[in-house]
């Protein structure tokens, strides 16, 4: 792979990233608002699922970023937007919600390719894997 072709996987991990650290930050220092809002739309058992959703937001979108299992955890993130969606974006009669509906859709698309081809250089998996003389290096 060129080094263009290099920067580019690595610029779209970061951008793909940047929503999720955000987003599972903002809920590891807010647990309260975050359970309530999580009882109001009816989720059950309100403590696993904040504790479920910034391990998977924040540490998925640190693993992203420093693409570190690259390929599952680009499958998770993927299953968590669309579930985000059926569970939280369903009411098509607020157009914002129906916009966040797709919006989640597309980003599990983005994460299917992440999950498909990996991060192939730039980062801990192909470190680990020229370690390991699997590839070689770029």
């Amino acid at each position: 792979m060129k080094g263009s072709e290099n920067a580019a996987v690595l610029v779209g991990r970061i951008l793909m990233c940047v929503l999720f650290i955000w987003a599972g930050s903002g809920k590891l220092m807010n647990p309260a608002a975050i359970e309530a809002s999580f009882a109001k739309q009816g989720v059950p058992m309100v403590e696993a699922a904040w504790l479920l959703a910034v391990v998977v937001e924040l540490g998925g979108g640190l693993a992203l970023l420093l693409g570190l299992f690259t390929r599952p955890v680009g499958f998770v993130l993927a299953v968590w937007c669309v579930l985000t969606a059926l569970i939280g974006h369903t009411n098509f009669a607020d157009r914002m919600q129906e916009i966040n509906f797709f919006k989640n859709m597309v980003m599990a698309g983005g994460f299917l390719y992440v999950a498909a081809f990996g991060a192939p250089a730039w980062s801990v998996d192909a470190w680990r894997l020229q370690r390991r003389g699997i590839i070689a290096a770029e």
